[in-house]
């Protein structure tokens, strides 16, 4: 095991000038006694424990063998390239890499508790976890976002954010991890296009299946959604329930659109002692999953808005249709110059607006709400 600088040139034809610790093949199989124990596995590869030699464990995630070349390289050089140029206690840490011929992996400091999709969904594991425990994970996995978005040295967008990518240590600190699907941008680019479909169905924005530029607004909405099952401490699509809460963001939203939250309270078995962060979190999830993107707010808004350090205002309707017919025409050429929504329906200007008005100047009229059903099922 030795320290390098990590030369793509080599291997993927580009170079990545960063100290990471280069591990043989031989040197993984007994880090991870021959990769024994599974922590878990994604479409991508699979996760196993390991043990460094001076006792510290670690977690080898080992990209699959049955993939294209071309998707290891893009998987590889994706999380490499993004999570070497971050530093918050709130991501996931790289320790180093293994390139050799048919064994690509990259090892990372191990989160004792798995990852926060567990414990939403285990029975046992949830009713451990109180509310204001919920709340700092929350936070802190917003405050992660944040800092991809705008305090990272380059703009980095995540692209899937949901419960099985945030992971928890052994104080239950989250941290985001998994950037398989991230992207690296110029600070001056602010609209993004995307090549093939990102993200996962249930997380992924409605701007992701359609074929036009993006923002970091799509992040925004993933975590809107991970909000919610927080919130919930269950799936969002859940046929297991009566069918009026199977889709928990649209009950979520008709119930705070009733002034009826105690029903919503009572349904989702939240304790009178915790009713007001319930209800912070639902707003902010509201704000969050919002249709359209310049009415999101940033991640550092919803920081601010979950730590009680500004008013939140009332949310919009976030499944509301827009005021302004699609004009096709000029979607033609999407750099051209794009009424916003904004000064087409100036109800749609929201405290927020200020934070966007680079996202707002092209903003997408083009988007339109989906059903219950296209946000999970649409392929």
């Amino acid at each position: 095991m030795e320290e390098v600088k990590l030369d793509l040139e080599k291997t993927h034809g580009r170079i990545i000038n960063e100290i990471l610790i280069m591990f043989t093949s031989q040197r993984l199989k007994i880090i991870t006694n021959n990769f024994k124990q599974k922590l878990g596995e994604g479409g991508y590869g699979i996760v196993y424990k390991g043990e460094l030699e001076d006792g510290l464990h670690v977690a080898v995630k080992v990209l699959r063998c049955n993939l294209s070349d071309q998707i290891i390289k893009q998987q590889f050089e994706s999380e490499v390239n993004t999570i070497r140029k971050t530093r918050h206690p709130n991501l996931v840490r790289l320790y180093g890499f293994c390139c050799d011929e048919g064994l690509k992996a990259l090892v990372y400091e191990f989160m004792e508790n798995g990852s926060l999709n567990k414990f939403l969904l285990n029975s046992r594991k949830k009713n451990l976890v109180g509310f204001k425990q919920l709340l700092n994970i929350a936070i802190g996995t917003a405050k992660g976002i944040t800092y991809l978005h705008e305090d990272a040295a380059d703009h980095i967008i995540h692209y899937d954010i949901k419960a099985a990518n945030i992971l928890l240590d052994k104080n239950s600190s989250p941290k985001v991890s998994d950037f398989g699907l991230a992207k690296l941008y110029r600070r001056d680019q602010t609209h993004h296009p995307t090549v093939g479909r990102r993200g996962t169905p249930g997380y992924a924005a409605p701007e992701m299946w359609l074929p036009f530029p993006v923002t970091h607004k799509c992040d925004v909405y993933s975590f809107g959604m991970l909000l919610f099952e927080i919130l919930g401490r269950r799936r969002n699509l859940d046929s297991s329930v009566s069918y009026s809460q199977e889709w928990l963001p649209s009950y979520v939203w008709k119930k705070f659109n009733e002034g009826a939250m105690d029903e919503m309270m009572a349904a989702l078995r939240i304790d009178e002692k915790d009713e007001g962060i319930a209800t912070k979190m639902a707003m902010v999830a509201l704000w969050c999953i919002h249709h359209r993107p310049e009415v999101r707010p940033l991640m550092s808004s919803v920081v601010k808005m979950l730590e009680d350090r500004v008013v939140i205002d009332r949310p919009l309707d976030p499944f509301r249709p827009p005021t302004t017919p699609v004009r096709w025409d000029l979607l033609q050429n999407v750099g051209g110059n794009i009424p916003s929504a904004s000064s087409a329906s100036s109800n749609w200007i929201t405290p927020f607006s200020r934070d966007n008005s680079y996202a707002s100047s092209a903003s997408p009229i083009w988007i339109t709400p989906l059903s219950r059903e296209d946000y999970i099922f649409l392929r």
